[in-house]
């Protein structure tokens, strides 16, 4: 018997609950499904899995952006306005995430993609340029 993978258990909930007409009832099963078969311990990553179905289906992508400070108005637009460009016409939702060990720059996180644009970043790949064999 092969295991069900957290996406797939989250596609399913996600697919009853659209017919489900009692949602306390539907989600107090759904803890009693997860807890006999073992699967509480897994309840963050199927909620994860959840929400980005949730979001696709919705035309909405979730993106977390660590920086060093909190973003001014300008650049969480611009970073709005080049990951609609970059993802299609969906709603680019911002979570701010504040990160004290980043010298600086900003590293966006979608899904499963990162996008680094920290300064630690930037200098290791100069570092990495400069110290290559050109040839």
């Amino acid at each position: 018997m092969s295991a069900i993978s957290n996406n797939n258990i989250a596609k399913a909930i996600y697919l009853t609950s659209k017919d489900s007409k009692e949602e306390s009832q539907f989600f107090h099963k759904i803890v009693q499904f997860l807890a006999r078969k073992r699967l509480l311990s897994k309840s963050k990553d199927i909620l994860l899995h959840l929400n980005k179905i949730i979001n696709d289906e919705e035309g909405r992508i979730t993106v977390k952006v660590s920086s060093q400070k909190r973003l001014n108005e300008n650049i969480k637009k611009e970073i709005t306005q080049s990951l609609s460009r970059r993802y299609g016409d969906k709603t680019i939702i911002l979570k701010e995430s504040l990160d004290e060990n980043l010298l600086g720059g900003y590293k966006i996180e979608v899904n499963d993609e990162v996008i680094d644009l920290t300064i630690k970043n930037k200098l290791g790949k100069l570092q990495e340029y400069l110290t290559r064999n050109h040839e």
